[in-house]
C-alpha cells in the first residue's frame, strides 16, 4: 500500500543537510549487509537502499511527519496521523527473514519505506509508503524488485498486497512488474496477489528501466546547461587553468563558473569567478573538480548544497596511490552517491559532447573532434589524448567521449546504457583496462549491440591485470574468456587502437556486408594478392576472379569493372585498390568510383593512394559540413587493414542478423527440486565437498541428465563379479586423477566381453600403473560399453567476476595443451551452443573428419543448455565437469563426471533487482 506517485521532483535541493549516510551505531544480528545498495532512479539521480534497522527509529518518526494524510490513509486504509511507539519499535526491529524493511535515504533522510511479512510459509505481504515529494520516481519499482529478491532468498514463493480501488499508481507498480498477477475486490479492498520468481518479462521490464534510468544519470553529466570548474586557475600549466580554458574555448553555450578558494578576483580568464560553488549565483549541473585529493570530500558536501547533479573528478591522489587513497576514494563515491549525484573518476581525462547546443570539452585535452557518429570511452587518461588526436587526424567525427580514470562510480556499463538510446551516436567504441561487473557488462553490451556496432580494445587480456586505482574481483579464467565474452555479446573484438580506429572508419561510414562473398577490383597485382592472403586468413570469400587492371587504368576501365561488381548479386562487399604512378586521374577515378558505390547496400573499402582515412575526393559531406557521412568510402594503409576492418564488420553482421535468437526452453528440469537437494547438502557439508557418486547422479538428474553408471573395484574378482552382473561388453577403467589422461599409459581396457578378458585387463593394467599390490591407488571402476564416438568435455565453473562460465572442448590431452576450449557466460541462446561446438580448432572430428561418422550435434547442444541452465540456476555449484562424454552418430553418453558445491562467500554482481556496481 502506498501513495499515488506525483509529478517529478528532480532538481530539488539539499542545502542544509547534514552529511550524508548517517551512520549506523551498530548493526543487529542477521543485518542481511548483501542487501544494501546504491540505486538509480528515474530521474537519474542516485539513492541508497538498506535494512532498516533498531537505529533508525528516529529517522523513521522524521519521515513519517513529512508524509501527507492521504499518503498515510492508502498506507494503513483509516487516518493515522503519526506512529506509537510501539509501531515504531514493530516497524524498525524485523528478524530480516520473516519480516523484513527496506529504506532509500538521499543524504540524511529518508524518502521511503517498502516491506514484507510472511503470512505463510511460501506467501508474504508487501507494502510501500513513499513520501509525496519523491512519488514519481521509481521508488515503488525498486522497493518490489529488491523485496522479491530477498523473499525467493528466504525461501518465499508469491506476494500479496490489499490496495485501495482509487490507489491506481500502486496497483500499476504490481501490474507493470513482468508478473502474472492476480487481482479481487473484497470488502472495498482489492487483493493482488502474484508469484516472484523472474520471468523473462520481469528480467524485461527491470532491464528497460535500468537502461532508462542509468541512460537518463549519464545524460546529466554530459548535457549540462551550467559548469564549474572547481580549482580553476588563471596560472598557465596548471589543471584547472586548462579545463576552464577549453571549456571556453571548446564553445560551450551554457553558464560557465570558475571556482577558487584562493581567488578574490571576479573573474578568471574572462569567467565569472567565486571563493565557493555556494556562492555562486545561478543552478549548477555539472562541477569539473581539479583540487588536492584530501579537499574533495569538503567539494562534494559543497556541491551536494548547492544541488549539482554530478561530478567531473580529474584530481588524482585516490585509488591509484594505496590503500588510503582507496578509502578516500570510496568515501567521495558513497557520498556523491547519497546526495543523488553520479562521478566521472577520480584520476579521469574529463568529457566531451559535440552534439549541437552542448559543444562542452570538460577534459585536459584542447583537442575537439569535430561532430560525428562515434562515441568513445576509455579508462586511460594517457590513451585519451592520443585517441582524440587519432581522431582528429583521421577525420573521424565524435558524438561524445568519456575518459574515466580510476572508473570509481560511472563505468563503460552506464554509457553504453545512455549511448543505447542516443540518437547522436551510431558506433560505440570502447578501451577497457578492466571490467568491473562482466556479467552486466555482457548483457548490457549485447543490447547495445543488437542496435549499433560496439568495437571494443581490452587490454590486460594475456597477463590478467589490472591497473592500479581499479577495485576489480580478480578472474580465475583464462584469458581466452574475455575474448568469448566479446563474441557471445556481439562486441567487434580488436587487438590494437589502429584496429580499432580502422573498424571504426568502416562501420560509421558504409553499411553492414550481407555476406562473405568480396570482390576486389585492382590495379595493383602485389597488392591485390596481398589482399587474397588476407582474405583467406579471415574466413572471406573471392567473389569470382578479381579485376586486376594495369597500373594506368583509366577512370573509364574502373568504371566499367565497378558497375560488374555492384551489379552482381553474387557479391557482398567491394575492395578497391587505386595506386596510380602518376596523380594525374585521381579525381576522375574517385569521381566514378563515388559514383558506382552511392546508393549501393555493399560495403566499400578502399585502399586510395594509400591514405589512412575518408579522401576528400570519396567523402560524402555531413550536415554540420565538417564531418564524413554515411556513404563516404574510406581508405587504408594497405590493403590488409582494408580487409582485416571488412572480415570484422562481416562477423558483426553475421552476429546481428542471429542476435534475436531466443534462450531455448528445456523440458524435464526440476529446479526446485535441484535447490532443495543443494541446500540439504550444504547442510551435511557447510564447508562445501565434492559430490560423491550418489549425489552427482541426483543432482544431475534434476537436469534429466543421466550418466552411465560405473562401479569401483578392488580386485580382479571383484571385476569380474560385477562385469558379469552387466552382462559383459564392458571397460575397465582407472580414474584416480595421477593416471587420466597420461599419453604414456592407456587408462581404459576396452571390449571385455568374458572373464578371461577381465582377468587379463586387471593383470596387464594394474602391472603397467604399478599397483598390482594395491589396486587401490588406481581406483578402477567397471562400467558398460557405450556406442563409440568422439570424447568431449563439458565444463562449468563459478567465477568470483564473471558469475558462472561454460566451456566446452574435445577430450585429450593435445587440446588441453592448445587450450582449444569455447568458453560462454550463461544463459546460452540457441546460437550460442552451436558456436561453442563449432568454434574449437577441432570440432572437424565432429563432422566425420577424413571419412569418420558425423557426430550428434544436437545432443551435445542439448547438454550445453542443461549445463548453462544448472549452473545458472545453481551459483552453489562452484565447479561441474562432465570429464568424459562420449557422443555418436546418435545420442551422446556421460560416463564420468566431477561435481563440488560449496557456500557463496560473494553473491554474483548481476542480480536481478537494480543497483549500481
Amino acid at each position: 500500500m502506498t501513495p499515488p506517485e506525483e509529478p517529478d521532483t528532480a532538481g530539488q535541493t539539499l542545502a542544509g543537510l547534514p552529511l550524508a549516510g548517517r551512520p549506523l551505531s551498530g548493526r543487529p544480528d542477521g543485518y542481511p549487509a548483501e542487501l544494501e545498495a546504491d540505486v538509480v532512479l528515474r530521474d537519474g539521480a542516485t539513492a541508497h537502499l538498506r535494512p532498516i534497522t533498531p537505529d533508525d527509529a528516529d529517522l523513521l518518526v522524521e519521515f513519517y511527519a513529512r508524509v501527507s494524510e492521504q499518503s498515510k490513509y492508502y498506507r494503513f486504509f483509516a487516518p493515522y496521523p503519526q506512529l506509537s511507539d510501539r509501531d515504531v519499535a514493530r516497524f524498525t526491529q524485523v528478524d530480516y527473514h520473516d519480516r523484513l524493511a527496506l529504506i532509500v535515504t538521499v543524504a540524511d533522510a529518508m524518502i521511503g519505506v517498502g516491506r514484507y511479512e510472511r503470512t505463510g510459509r511460501r506467501t508474504a505481504e508487501v507494502a510501500f509508503l513513499i513520501e509525496d515529494a519523491h512519488q514519481g520516481r521509481g521508488l515503488g519499482q525498486l522497493f518490489l524488485e529488491h523485496l522479491a529478491q530477498a523473499a525467493r532468498e528466504n525461501g518465499i514463493a508469491r506476494f500479496v498486497a490489499e490496495v485501495l480501488p482509487d490507489n491506481r499508481k500502486m496497483i500499476t507498480v504490481f501490474t507493470e512488474a513482468g508478473y502474472t498477477v492476480a487481482r479481487e475486490f473484497e470488502d472495498g479492498v482489492i487483493m493482488v496477489e502474484f508469484d516472484i520468481a523472474p520471468t523473462d518479462t520481469s528480467f524485461g521490464v527491470m532491464q528497460a528501466r535500468e537502461q532508462r534510468s542509468e541512460a537518463l544519470s549519464i545524460a546529466r553529466l554530459l548535457t549540462p546547461t551550467s559548469v564549474a570548474v572547481i580549482g580553476a586557475s588563471r596560472r598557465e600549466g596548471t589543471i584547472g587553468n586548462a579545463l576552464l580554458r577549453n571549456l571556453r574555448d571548446g564553445g560551450f553555450p551554457g553558464r560557465l563558473y570558475a571556482v577558487n578558494t584562493d581567488t578574490k578576483a571576479e573573474e578568471i580568464d574572462g569567467v565569472a569567478a567565486y571563493g565557493t560553488i555556494r556562492d555562486v549565483d545561478g543552478t549548477v549541473d555539472l562541477a569539473v573538480v581539479a583540487v588536492p585529493a584530501e579537499a574533495v570530500v569538503d567539494v562534494v558536501l559543497d556541491c551536494a548544497a548547492k544541488g549539482v547533479r554530478g561530478l567531473v573528478v580529474v584530481s588524482s591522489g585516490f585509488a591509484e596511490v594505496g590503500a588510503e587513497g582507496r578509502r578516500r576514494q570510496r568515501r567521495l563515491v558513497g557520498l556523491a552517491r547519497s546526495y543523488g549525484m553520479r562521478v566521472i573518476g577520480p584520476n579521469a581525462l574529463g568529457v566531451i559532447n559535440t552534439a549541437p547546443g552542448v559543444s562542452l570539452n570538460a577534459t585536459l585535452s584542447p583537442l575537439m573532434p569535430s561532430p560525428g557518429r562515434v562515441a568513445f570511452f576509455c579508462q586511460s587518461g594517457a590513451l585519451g589524448v592520443s585517441i582524440l588526436a587519432d581522431m582528429v587526424g583521421r577525420g573521424l567525427g565524435l558524438s561524445s567521449f568519456v575518459s574515466a580514470g580510476n572508473r570509481a562510480d560511472v563505468s563503460g556499463n552506464d554509457l553504453m546504457q545512455y549511448w543505447y538510446s542516443d540518437e547522436s551516436t551510431e558506433v560505440v567504441l570502447l578501451y577497457l583496462e578492466s571490467l568491473g561487473n562482466p556479467r552486466k557488462f555482457s548483457r548490457v553490451a549485447r543490447r547495445l549491440a543488437r542496435r549499433k556496432p560496439v568495437i571494443a580494445l581490452k587490454s590486460g587480456r594475456a597477463t590478467q591485470g589490472v591497473p592500479l586505482g581499479h577495485t576489480v574481483r580478480r578472474s580465475h579464467l583464462p584469458a581466452a574468456t574475455v575474448d568469448s565474452l566479446f563474441r557471445q555479446s556481439g562486441l567487434i573484438g580488436v587487438d590494437t587502437t589502429g584496429e580499432l580506429f580502422d573498424v571504426a572508419q568502416l562501420v560509421a561510414h558504409q553499411p553492414l556486408p550481407k555476406g562473405r562473398r568480396v570482390a576486389i577490383v585492382s590495379n595493383s597485382d602485389a597488392l591485390t594478392l596481398l589482399a587474397l592472403d588476407t582474405m583467406a586468413a579471415c574466413g572471406l570469400d573471392v567473389a569470382g576472379e578479381p579485376y586486376t587492371l594495369s597500373a594506368d587504368a583509366s577512370a573509364a576501365d574502373f568504371g566499367e569493372a565497378l558497375n560488374s561488381v555492384f551489379t552482381d548479386d553474387e557479391v557482398h562487399s567491394v575492395v578497391v585498390i587505386f595506386t596510380p604512378p602518376v596523380q594525374s586521374n585521381v579525381a576522375e577515378v574517385a569521381q566514378v568510383l563515388a559514383a558506382a558505390a552511392a546508393g549501393s547496400d555493399k560495403p566499400v573499402v578502399s585502399t586510395f593512394l594509400a591514405s589512412r582515412s575518408v579522401p576528400e575526393q570519396l567523402r560524402v559531406p555531413d550536415e554540420h559540413g565538417g564531418g564524413a557521412a554515411r556513404g563516404s568510402i574510406p581508405s587504408f594503409l594497405s590493403p590488409q587493414y582494408a580487409v582485416g576492418a571488412l572480415a570484422k564488420a562481416t562477423q558483426y553482421a553475421e552476429w546481428r542478423r542471429r542476435a534475436d535468437d531466443q534462450i531455448p526452453t528445456v523440458p524435464d528440469i526440476d529446479s526446485a527440486g535441484a535447490e532443495d537437494f543443494v541446500a540439504e547438502f550444504l547442510q551435511r557439508h557447510p564447508a562445501g565437498a565434492d559430490l560423491d557418486d550418489a549425489d552427482r547422479q541426483r543432482l544431475l538428474s534434476f537436469y534429466d541428465i543421466s550418466v552411465l553408471p560405473a562401479f569401483p573395484v578392488l580386485s580382479a574378482d571383484e571385476a569380474v563379479a560385477r562385469a558379469a552382473d552387466l552382462g559383459f561388453e564392458v571397460i575397465l577403467k582407472a580414474t584416480a586423477e595421477q593416471w587420466r589422461m597420461r599419453p604414456d599409459l592407456a587408462d581404459i581396457w576396452r571390449h571385455i566381453h568374458d572373464e578371461d578378458d577381465m582377468r587379463e585387463a586387471w593383470a596387464e593394467m594394474t602391472s603397467t600403473f604399478g599397483v598390482a599390490s594395491d589396486p587401490a591407488r588406481a581406483q578402477f571402476v567397471v562400467q558398460k560399453m557405450a556406442p563409440p564416438g568422439v570424447p568431449v568435455v563439458i565444463s562449468a565453473q563459478e567465477d568470483v567476476a564473471f558469475g558462472p562460465v561454460v566451456s566446452f572442448g574435445l577430450s585429450g590431452v593435445a587440446t588441453d595443451l592448445l587450450g582449444d576450449r569455447s568458453y560462454r557466460m550463461p544463459p546460452l541462446t540457441t546460437a550460442d551452443a552451436a558456436e561453442m561446438v563449432r568454434e574449437v580448432r577441432a570440432a572437424p572430428l565432429l563432422y566425420g573428419y577424413r571419412g569418420s561418422d558425423p557426430v550428434d550435434i544436437a545432443a551435445i547442444e542439448n547438454l550445453l543448455h542443461r549445463v548453462s541452465r544448472l549452473t545458472l540456476e545453481l551459483e552453489e555449484v562452484v565447479r561441474l565437469d562432465l570429464r568424459s562424454v562420449l557422443v555418436a552418430a546418435t545420442g551422446a553418453t556421460v560416463l564420468d563426471t566431477s561435481i563440488r558445491i560449496a557456500p557463496n562467500e560473494k553473491p554474483r554482481q548481476d542480480m536481478p533487482a537494480r543497483r549500481l556496481t
